[in-house]
């Protein structure tokens, strides 16, 4: 915990709940600004990202740049940043004895990949240089706000905290959004929307997307000494086959190759699931989906050990991100599909854009004034933010050879590279916003509506 830096009542005090990757990203935006006084309270006993990989296209990279986060960063990975025209993936139809490569991925600049704890640090080694206090073992449980009093928050062990703004940045299960939404339903409730209170309760709980990733680290030794060669040691793969697919790449300086593989029941989107959402497992579940896989895909399953399977939820479109002095960001705001591969991306940008309109000096503490600030940053990122959602979800079918009622197993020859094709050129019509567009419309938007 750093030592606080104001001597006076500073302009506004911001509490994050949720030390992940939109969490740490606002703390870091925050702290430029020596009149905010910034707090993370994480539910955690230490600061560990779960996960394995992340990766960072262009468009948030962009942010990333703004932050001066960039050369830190580069540090932790093998992968030098590219301009112009760049080999992403390489896709192959795996789910045969004889694989078939029928497409590569360029993309506008390069896809920058990360071990996720590497990343995370990056981010704390910034927060130690700033005054930014940051609390572990502190889960929230509940906040209450009243118009003429601070915020004040309930944690699980019994302590209160209090702070002008709260940014839930709590993830999938977050505490926050349930808070929020049940403040919500009230308040539609007691003016008689009945619907719309409906609406606000039925967004509390995640709900499982119908699909199961199973996630591993493979050491690159072991998988040349298997598979001598392969080509996953040096470029970024991806295996599509009916309802599963395959995505791995190198990270830490291509000593480690992350291995996500997503099996999917489709029938089974926005329904409950039965079990632990995150669980260890054994190799013999994978080896049996992928059995009658290609060679390549065999010999990545060969070199797993006990992989972590995980029931991937999304969180419902939200009829809002803020209610008065309280926003949403990242996966509490909006979970999604990974496969845009852009969850952590888009939690970046809400950690920029809700930092550029608390950061702007019109923003003070008044509850109008924070409530103004909060709307703009909700009119300029849930549409954004829905709408990479729906795309995510769209290219998790893809991924699953689900297009337009094509029956890829039937189809041989030209006729099926063709239709591979097709598919990949949806796909990457969905995709190329995160390489060819810019954050920075959306940051300026956010400053002219502050203020106009």
């Amino acid at each position: 915990m750093n030592k606080s830096r104001f001597t006076k009542t500073p302009r506004l005090r911001v509490a994050i709940c949720g030390a992940g990757i939109g969490g740490l990203i606002l703390a870091v935006a925050l702290s430029r600004y020596p009149d905010i006084e910034v707090i993370v309270y994480e539910a955690a006993s230490k600061l560990a990202e779960v996960g394995a990989g992340v990766g960072i296209f262009p468009r948030p990279w962009e942010i990333i740049k703004k932050l001066d986060l960039e050369e830190e960063l580069l540090k932790t990975t093998e992968i030098k940043r590219q301009e112009g025209p760049v080999r992403a993936f390489v896709y192959r139809k795996g789910d045969c004895e004889e694989g078939v490569e029928f497409y590569t991925l360029i993309t506008q600049g390069n896809l920058m990949l990360f071990h996720r704890s590497d990343f995370q640090q990056v981010l704390l080694r910034r927060l130690a240089s700033s005054s930014c206090k940051t609390y572990c073992g502190k889960r929230l449980r509940t906040y209450t706000q009243r118009p003429s009093e601070p915020i004040k928050l309930l944690f699980e062990d019994g302590s209160t905290a209090t702070c002008d703004v709260l940014v839930g940045a709590d993830g999938l299960k977050s505490a926050v959004r349930q808070t929020l939404m049940t403040e919500k339903a009230h308040s539609a409730q007691s003016e008689g929307r009945r619907a719309d209170a409906a609406d606000c309760l039925a967004s509390i709980d995640p709900l499982w997307s119908g699909t199961n990733s199973y996630r591993a680290l493979i050491p690159a030794d072991r998988l040349r000494a298997l598979y001598p060669n392969h080509r996953v040691c040096t470029q970024p793969m991806q295996y599509l086959g009916k309802d599963a697919h395959i995505i791995t790449y190198p990270i830490s300086k291509g000593k480690l190759i992350n291995f996500v593989a997503f099996v999917s029941r489709h029938d089974k989107e926005n329904t409950k699931f039965n079990g632990p959402w995150v669980a260890q497992t054994g190799r013999e579940e994978i080896i049996g989906r992928f059995r009658s896989w290609e060679p390549e895909v065999q010999a990545l399953i060969n070199c797993i050990d006990q992989p972590l399977r995980w029931a991937i939820h999304t969180v419902k479109p939200l009829s809002t991100f803020v209610h008065s002095r309280v926003a949403l960001i990242g996966d509490a705001a909006h979970a999604m599909h990974p496969t845009q591969g852009s969850g952590a991306g888009q939690a970046i940008e809400d950690a920029f854009i809700l930092a550029t309109v608390l950061g702007n000096p019109k923003t003070d503490r008044s509850v109008a004034s924070i409530q103004r600030a909060l709307k703009v940053f909700d009119l300029v990122r849930r549409p954004r933010a829905h709408e990479v959602q729906e795309r995510s979800r769209m290219n998790g079918k893809y991924f699953c050879l689900r297009y337009r009622d094509v029956d890829f197993s039937s189809l041989r020859g030209e006729k099926l590279h063709s239709q591979l094709v097709e598919l990949m050129e949806t796909v990457k019509q969905n995709w190329d916003w995160t390489w060819t567009t810019s954050p920075r419309d959306s940051y300026e938007e956010a400053t002219k509506l502050i203020e106009s």
